[in-house]
């Protein structure tokens, strides 16, 4: 919708007949702004990028972004599949928040063709769901499904690139899966070494007597996070973007595209689903209390993974600016990450969202994703 902006010689009067020119038009401006944020449909309809739903099943729905004509292009230039993983407990819409904000949109202009594995709303009734669903299930079945869809040559991989939380399960699901037909990892964002992410190291130090079962038990009982405290708690982490939240709208009421890209972000965080139960007891007792993913083994059920074993590039991005994960905590997977052929990190001064989505990375991060892509050697075809 970009209906909010109304031309001068349309306008009705509507009692400015004092005030002539720029200043008249700019107040008509603000009065529909402030209109469309308050009792209309908001200052842009949501738009998504051309898709089609390849599988429309609980926790996995499978997206292709593009159509025939974009299949068929990549694979004459000789350009992989991408799969985009989404974080755990935010949205698969990170992706494509809109025409400005799109990374699938802009892969498809660079002759890649994206899919997006969804998991879609998580609830009480999943709190049996672990990581081992996502890295031995939902994602090797995402990958699977991505190369059979793509067709291509034999010898075809995937590139697999994730935000967050995403970027975990990327690699948890590479380390598990060695024979994954994965040709490279970027994770932008990913935490890395929950002993730098503060408040966990408090938190460890306080639930020490108990061993971390403190905590553990409060999980079991509310049966994983609900996605209102998930809301809440994304919300949180700006709370000084919150608190200023109304001086900013007043101060940028005439600012159609301002109040737009503000809009897009609303409308993200409050579509973010909850944790699954299981899941986030393995994230509190593996991976913050005992600190096995800043070790490289992470320890599920009777097994472990090995993720310094990882042997395909990896690329990082990390932000001193990122309220999430901070910088050193997403640097640390140049020291972890060992086996990999080649280790990439990139700074990007912006927020945690910024990193993926919006102008910081349309400038910053999207150029260099396609740069490691296109210095990947191609795949071995047989």
């Amino acid at each position: 919708m970009t209906g909010t902006t109304i031309e001068s010689d349309e306008a009705p009067d509507s009692g400015f007949g004092a005030i002539t020119g720029p200043r008249r038009d700019r107040l008509r401006q603000q009065l529909a702004n402030l209109r469309a944020l308050t009792v209309g449909d908001g200052i842009r309809y949501e738009v998504r990028t051309e898709h089609v739903v390849l599988h429309s099943e609980p926790h996995r729905e499978l997206r292709r972004y593009g159509g025939l004509s974009s299949l068929l292009r990549a694979r004459e230039i000789g350009r992989g599949p991408v799969l985009l993983i989404p974080p755990l407990a935010a949205p698969a819409t990170c992706y494509d928040l809109g025409p400005a904000h799109s990374l699938v949109g802009h892969l498809l202009q660079t002759g890649r063709v994206p899919y997006v594995v969804d998991y879609g709303e998580i609830g009480r009734a999943d709190r049996n769901m672990g990581f081992e669903d996502f890295i031995d299930d939902i994602v090797p079945q995402a990958i699977d499904r991505v190369l059979a869809d793509f067709g291509g040559p034999a010898g075809t991989e995937v590139d697999v690139i994730a935000w967050s939380l995403g970027g975990t399960v990327s690699l948890l699901s590479l380390a598990a899966h060695p024979e994954l037909p994965v040709r490279s990892i970027t994770a932008v964002g990913t935490p890395l070494n929950y002993a730098l992410v503060p408040p966990y190291p408090v938190v460890r130090t306080m639930t020490a007597p108990t061993k971390g079962r403190a905590i553990t038990a409060v999980l079991k009982l509310l049966g994983g996070i609900p996605a209102p405290m998930v809301q809440l708690a994304y919300r949180a982490t700006a709370w000084e973007r919150e608190l200023k939240k109304p001086w900013f709208i007043l101060n940028n009421l005439g600012e159609t595209e301002t109040l737009a890209r503000m809009e897009v972000v609303n409308r993200f965080q409050r579509t973010f689903p909850g944790y699954p139960g299981r899941l986030v007891e393995q994230m509190w007792e593996r991976l913050i209390y005992r600190d096995e993913l800043a070790r490289g083994v992470v320890t599920l059920g009777n097994r472990s993974i090995d993720l310094t074993s990882i042997a395909v590039p990896i690329q990082l991005f990390g932000s001193h600016r990122d309220a999430i994960v901070p910088w050193r905590a997403a640097q640390h997977g140049v020291e972890l990450f060992g086996s990999s052929p080649q280790v990439h990190f990139t700074t990007v001064e912006t927020s945690h969202l910024g990193l993926i989505a919006g102008p910081d990375a349309v400038r910053e991060t999207w150029p260099r994703i396609d740069g490691f892509l296109d210095a990947l050697p191609a795949p071995t075809v047989s």
